[in-house]
């Protein structure tokens, strides 16, 4: 991960345009100690340059407009996302880095893709490797970027603006826990601040107080992927009544003390969730062997015939829902054996991820949470060393099934360890994401 990122404006005569346009004109940068995701080729000069000629007032004002859903908000489908995150969107006649921003709430990426015609005039962007860094690091490098503008804008005579004002309600968002809270929440549903109908809003928060306040914000997560309203707690406790087994969570398996041991925000979510399954397998003499759909019940406190249930259910995540000293109530979406095993995994890892809530949601949300989950039940179910014996050099998709079956997980899983552990080409930058 990238140690510093640092955003900078480099003053540049401009004779048009609004006076707070003018007075933050120059060379705009994007760049970490390795590399500049702003180079490009700049044909007025006819020369290579480490970013391109614009107002960082646009920028100014788009980050700080954007702030709450670029720190938490990740990668999502939903409507009008490319919009707050890609830097594209920024408009005013520009040529725009072709940079998207999105974090997973622990992390920070930024990816920088070339200009999409090679011919591109005035400005042809090159575009760089991503750039993984700390999303607290993020936050620093923007809050300096956005006092640097407002600085150059009072010693160049400019008054009061739309940036000063952005910039005092963000400062004032951020500093009151009430606020923070609700825009945190309105980004993670895919919502500009404001922009979330209340009743809605107030309902997650109340659930939140009930089930777990970074429960339900992965369910607004949820939500926002499927573009569809947060499932409320009553509306989850239903469901669990209707469809959901009983375990107990006291029969459950916990961690020991190792857990304080590996929990560090700045490992990726796949390396942290690996490490908590090696803990695991390790605390439980497991080996390398294969873990049995019975053991596996066991550690969650239930039978081994609930997950060999193959009862079908339109449901678009898994969950378990503590009730204090009572049983819990498990809900698994998937009809697939292998599926409901890797699902209750991952209900697992969340288990020992987040101890203090009464809600476990395994989502498809691209969040750091989901994604210790899943990278928990991959590494938990089919060890990478038992794994790569078995694959002896041949990683073809054939034998990926076999060795998926002795493990009793999809061949999708054995895929996803192959490529985390680059025996097989990463997908993009996820292996540092």
């Amino acid at each position: 991960m990238s140690p510093s990122l640092d955003l900078t404006v480099s003053p540049e005569r401009l004779d048009e345009g609004t006076p707070e346009e003018r007075a933050a004109f120059g060379l705009f940068v994007v760049r970490t100690p390795a590399q500049s995701l702003t180079e490009g080729f700049d044909h007025y000069i006819n020369s290579c340059r480490s970013g391109p000629l614009v107002s960082g007032y646009h920028v100014a004002e788009w980050l700080a407009w954007n702030w709450w859903r670029l720190r938490h908000e990740p990668r999502s489908n939903a409507e009008g996302w490319s919009f707050a995150h890609g830097m594209t969107s920024i408009g005013e006649g520009y040529v725009w880095p072709n940079l998207t921003i999105y974090s997973d709430g622990v992390r920070t990426v930024l990816l920088s893709r070339p200009s999409s015609d090679p011919k591109a005039k005035p400005y042809r962007y090159f575009g760089a490797p991503p750039t993984v860094v700390s999303s607290t690091l993020f936050e620093s490098a923007v809050d300096t970027f956005l006092s640097r503008i407002i600085g150059r804008l009072r010693e160049q005579g400019v008054g009061e603006t739309n940036l000063d004002r952005l910039w005092s309600d963000l400062l004032i968002e951020r500093s009151d826990p009430h606020l923070a809270i609700r825009r945190k929440l309105e980004a993670l549903l895919g919502l500009d601040p404001g922009e979330a109908e209340e009743g809605a809003l107030a309902g997650v928060l109340a659930d939140g107080k009930d089930l777990g306040q970074a429960a339900m914000e992965e369910m607004a997560a949820e939500s926002a992927q499927a573009n569809q309203a947060v499932m409320s707690g009553e509306a989850l406790a239903d469901l669990a009544k209707t469809h959901g087994f009983e375990a107990s969570v006291k029969d459950s398996v916990r961690l020991g003390a190792s857990w304080g041991r590996l929990a560090d925000a700045a490992k990726p979510a796949w390396r942290l969730g690996a490490e908590m399954a090696k803990a695991l397998r390790d605390q439980e003499g497991l080996g390398g062997a294969p873990v049995g759909t019975t053991r596996l019940a066991e550690m969650i406190g239930t039978r081994a015939t609930h997950l060999a249930d193959t009862a079908a259910l339109s449901l678009r995540f898994s969950f378990c829902l503590e009730a204090g000293e009572g049983p819990s109530q498990v809900v698994l979406r998937s009809r697939w054996p292998a599926n409901r095993r890797f699902h209750a995994a991952r209900l697992l890892a969340d288990r020992l991820f987040s101890p203090g809530e009464r809600l476990h949601p395994a989502t498809e949300a691209g969040t750091y949470r989901q994604k210790v989950q899943r990278a928990f039940a991959a590494e938990f179910l089919a060890p990478f060393e038992g794994v790569e014996a078995m694959m002896a050099g041949d990683f073809s998709p054939e034998r990926q099934e076999d060795v998926a079956e002795h493990f009793n997980v999809s061949a999708m899983t054995i895929n996803a360890i192959l490529k985390n552990n680059k025996r097989l080409v990463p997908d993009e930058f996820e292996q540092d994401f």
